[in-house]
C-alpha cells in the first residue's frame, strides 16, 4: 500500500473519530440542555394556565361577593332567626308568643319554662319546655300557628296523653275518655350570637 493511501485512510479514521466525538459531546452537553429547555417550556406553560385561571376567580370575586351578601340580605329578611339582642330576651318573647297561641286556640297553659341556652358555632339554640292542655283541635291548631310562625319555632319531644276522667260508660269494663289532652313539648328557636 502506498502513502497516500494509509494517510488518506488516517485523515478518514481521524475525521470518523471527530464526528463520533462531537456526536458524543452533542449527546452529553446539548441533548441535557435541549430536554431541560423543553421541561422549562411546559413548567412555563402550566404556571401561565394556572394564572389565567387565577385572574378568572379574582375577576369574578367581586360578582361573588356581591351574590353573598345579596343572599344575606335575603335570609335575614326572611326572619327565621330570632332577632332579639340576648338570649333572655328571645326565651321571653318566645314564652309570650306561646303562650298567646295556647290562650288564642282555647287551650290552658299549665307552666312554661326556659331550658338552658345551647351556643354551638354562631347560633344560640332557645329552647322553651311547656306543658298545656286542650282537645285535639285546640292542639292542631297550636301546633300550625308555632310552626308556621317567624322567627322559625320547632316543635320538639312532644308527649301526648289523654285525661282520664274515671267515669265508667255503659259498656261493661270500659273508661269513658273525653277528648281532653295533656300534651307536653318543647319550643326550639335560634338567634345569631351577637358578633364580638
Amino acid at each position: 500500500m502506498s502513502i497516500a493511501l494509509i494517510q488518506n485512510k488516517q485523515r478518514w479514521l481521524a475525521i470518523g473519530l471527530l464526528i463520533v466525538v462531537m456526536f458524543i459531546m452533542c449527546l452529553i452537553f446539548i441533548v441535557p440542555i435541549v430536554s431541560k429547555g423543553l421541561n422549562l417550556n411546559k413548567t412555563k406553560n402550566d404556571l401561565i394556565f394556572k394564572l389565567q385561571q387565577y385572574e378568572r376567580i379574582l375577576a369574578a370575586k367581586n360578582t361573588v361577593i356581591a351574590s353573598m351578601a345579596n343572599i344575606k340580605q335575603q335570609h335575614d329578611q326572611q326572619g327565621y332567626f330570632n332577632s332579639q339582642e340576648t338570649d333572655a330576651l328571645a326565651s321571653a318573647e318566645m314564652q309570650a308568643f306561646i303562650k298567646k297561641v295556647i290562650v288564642d286556640a282555647g287551650g290552658e297553659l299549665s307552666s312554661t319554662q326556659a331550658l338552658p341556652v345551647n351556643n354551638k358555632n354562631k347560633f344560640s339554640k332557645i329552647t322553651i319546655s311547656v306543658r298545656m292542655m286542650g282537645n285535639s283541635e285546640i292542639l292542631r291548631t297550636i301546633l300550625y300557628k308555632i310552626q308556621t310562625s317567624i322567627p322559625l319555632i320547632i316543635i320538639d319531644q312532644m308527649d301526648i296523653r289523654p285525661i282520664q276522667h274515671g267515669t265508667m260508660s255503659l259498656v261493661p269494663h270500659k273508661i269513658d275518655l273525653s277528648n281532653k289532652l295533656s300534651v307536653n313539648f318543647q319550643a326550639v328557636s335560634f338567634m345569631r350570637k351577637p358578633i364580638e
